[in-house]
């Protein structure tokens, strides 16, 4: 079973996704850690993911506070990212 590393960034996305595409390269852009679990090679885990946003759409971002983004902006990521001192 799929797990959120509560130390760290989780990103559950899609390559489909063109938001996840998006917010996946923000992240390897800004050098910031995190875990990427892709829904395609693990269908499961979108059940996780719609469990902590209690939606079905992606990417959702979890961070280290337990708090999580749904379709982010890259502004709320840079944001948030900023509030935890990661970048």
């Amino acid at each position: 079973m799929t797990s959120v590393d509560s130390t760290r960034i989780t990103m559950f996305g899609a390559d489909w996704c063109r938001d996840c595409r998006r917010t996946k390269a923000q992240l390897d852009d800004l050098g910031v850690d995190y875990a990427y679990i892709d829904l395609e090679a693990e269908p499961a885990a979108a059940d996780v993911a719609k469990d902590i946003s209690g939606r079905t759409n992606i990417p959702v971002v979890v961070y280290p506070d337990a708090t999580h983004h749904v379709e982010p902006s890259n502004a709320d990521v840079e944001a948030k990212l900023r509030e935890l001192h990661l970048i």
